[in-house]
């Protein structure tokens, strides 16, 4: 069995964000980037059929600058087989449907039986790529799922969360799914992993290789980001002396004259 994964290098959600000069993208200098956490579930799912199917291959598809190549390492100490990186120029902010073309053409040239994404990437929290996918490959696509087996026959079997119930979903191979919270427990990289990762090889592809450096051009100038703004700070919060009788009234008199809730 071939399956893919694709996953995306974020920024680790404990940095502190800052805006670059024209407020169209982030500041890159300083941050560290992790693997987009839905796509750690994606991972670990194709790395347990992999463990329980020796003859299985994963293949690592990440799409960004240099920061990918980190993130791809980290897939391949876990455990996958090999992995490809998608070159873009540093800062080059693509639109969700430039980043499925991307990927659908990558993925499109071999006949994978299983792709696997997270849900969504916590970078910019689109939630598209997956349906996306689905789509331009013409494959069967089901999202957000939190579990998976596969059946006799190429066929297979995923549970999601919908509201206020869970809904059994089987299908045929090929198909697309993305990864939700609770699909599993991802593993982390033994050092023997992270050791041999160092000196598997990394395969590299660009838009001009693929040939749809134009074609993406005119995508991604559908959309513009005219600039982006960081959230307001919190106000700090008011401290109330006195002992509980005074304290309830004056909580009850600020809820009523200065939240206005009451």
């Amino acid at each position: 069995m071939k399956i893919a994964v694709c996953v995306k290098s974020v920024p680790d959600t404990e940095t502190k964000i800052a805006l670059n000069a024209n407020k169209t993208n982030i500041d890159t200098n300083g941050v560290k980037f992790i693997t987009s956490p839905y796509d750690e579930f994606a991972l670990e799912e194709a790395l347990k059929i992999k463990d329980a199917n020796p003859d299985t291959t994963v293949t690592c598809i990440s799409l960004g600058s240099n920061e990918s190549k980190e993130v791809l390492r980290d897939c391949l100490a876990r455990g996958a087989s090999d992995s490809v990186h998608i070159t873009v120029d540093d800062g080059l902010k693509l639109t969700p449907l430039a980043t499925a073309k991307i990927l659908a053409k990558v993925l499109g040239e071999e006949k994978y039986d299983l792709i696997f994404c997270g849900q969504q990437g916590v970078g910019t929290d689109n939630s598209m790529i997956p349906s996306m996918l689905g789509s331009l490959l013409n494959v069967t696509s089901v999202n957000m799922i939190i579990s998976f087996s596969l059946l006799e026959g190429s066929k297979f079997s995923v549970k999601r969360e919908i509201e206020g119930a869970q809904e059994t979903i089987e299908g045929s191979l090929p198909a697309i799914l993305s990864a939700q919270k609770g699909l599993n427990e991802p593993r982390y990289p033994s050092i023997k992993g992270v050791m041999a990762a160092r000196k598997k090889e990394i395969k590299t592809l660009d838009l001009n290789t693929l040939g749809i450096s134009d074609e993406i051009n005119k995508i991604n100038d559908l959309i513009k980001i005219k600039a982006m703004a960081l959230p307001q700070g919190k106000t700090g919060g008011k401290t109330i002396d006195g002992d509980p009788d005074n304290q309830v009234k004056e909580l009850v008199s600020l809820l009523r004259q200065e939240a206005k809730v009451l």
